[in-house]
């Protein structure tokens, strides 16, 4: 079936419809990984989104279960260039096209990608629609220009607190946003008993419970709106716990300590962005997924100071806190798809405990 993505810029694509046969407005946005689309579809920082996949074959390798990041797959769309015609690989239990169907997520191939992306690229972010039919297109580019992604963190984060592992060593809260398993897994193989706190739960619960550290997950969407987890997160800071923020926790720690953030022009989304570490005096590959970041003349130098940062745009990938034992990486150690450059950072967490 021919299907369609249309652009908030009037820019019309074609492709063949696969997975779920359903319309759908999202925020278009592209993802470099040559590997990894299990783990990219299931992240949950991509809810709202819809994702270009940069690498031209995609589904070659099929479904693996045991690689997903989450319960399902998050993403709106997905739009490739060329849909594998078989699966190959020992672990696979199915395709792409059917895990697609299973969770309801529409998709295109046969688009041109590469056009797509150097538009993203150019004009930056915006939002799309996928549809079969473009006779009507003003009500097409209505239903874009009304289309937010929102207040995705309540979408997202678990509804009941889970405790995973029996660690010896030491006890870690994880306040969720949309935390990806490998960072369970991560703190598991440390021997870390970890116990995820959905993103709505007080901070006086979670310090009730006495951790030895406390974990602010990624997540999708834009930081300002979420102000309770803000708040929150101002409380974590006013104790004495050490604290580890990733991703959209990083940001939310910046923000609760009278930093500002803003938007990429078109994010940063791939398993290959090269980030300092200041103190290492040392370059690591990173896995990356957000759309904002801190803006460093709005760190107030007295809290904190710029332990990494990005260098392809120079932007802030990190920050070590001052008198606290707290320090946040923009970046995603546990790399899910991606390098294990910077697993140390657990490593430096548990450290602090």
């Amino acid at each position: 079936m021919v299907g369609y993505l249309v652009l908030e810029n009037g820019e019309i694509f074609e492709g063949e419809r696969i997975g779920f046969n359903a319309d759908t407005a999202c925020e278009v946005v592209f993802n470099t990984g040559m590997a990894g689309y299990i783990e990219t579809f299931t992240d949950p920082s991509y809810a709202g989104q819809g994702i270009v996949m940069t690498y031209p074959l995609i589904g070659n390798y099929g479904i693996i279960p045991e690689d997903t990041e989450s319960d399902k797959i998050w993403a709106k769309a997905v739009f490739i260039h060329e849909l594998a015609e078989f699966e190959s690989n020992f672990r696979t239990k199915e395709n792409l096209e059917k895990f697609l169907r299973d969770y309801k997520i529409p998709g295109l191939t046969n688009i041109n990608t590469r056009k797509l992306t150097k538009i993203l690229r150019d004009a930056g972010t915006m939002k799309g629609y996928v549809t079969s039919n473009i006779n009507d297109i003003d009500d097409i580019m209505q239903k874009i220009k009304e289309y937010e992604v929102g207040k995705v963190v309540d979408q997202v984060t678990s509804k009941d607190i889970k405790v995973y592992g029996k660690g010896k060593s030491k006890r870690v809260a994880l306040m969720d946003y949309g935390f990806k398993h490998n960072i369970v897994n991560s703190l598991l193989k440390r021997d870390v008993e970890v116990t995820v706190f959905p993103a709505d739960t007080p901070a006086e619960k979670v310090i009730a419970m006495k951790p030895d550290g406390i974990m602010l997950s990624n997540g999708p969407g834009d930081p300002e709106t979420c102000e309770f987890q803000i708040k929150n997160v101002k409380k974590l800071y006013d104790t004495n716990i050490p604290i580890l923020g990733i991703c959209l926790g990083h940001q939310l720690m910046g923000i609760a300590t009278g930093a500002k953030t803003a938007k990429l022009k078109y994010g940063h989304r791939g398993p290959n962005h090269p980030v300092k570490d200041l103190k290492e005096d040392r370059v690591h590959i990173t896995s990356q997924n957000h759309g904002y970041y801190i803006l460093e003349e709005s760190i107030n130098k007295n809290i904190a100071e710029v332990s990494h940062i990005n260098l392809n745009d120079g932007t802030v990938e990190g920050l070590r806190y001052k008198n606290k034992k707290i320090f946040t990486v923009q970046f995603h150690p546990e790399a899910c798809p991606g390098p294990e450059d910077t697993a140390y950072i657990f490593d430096e967490f548990i450290s602090l405990m």
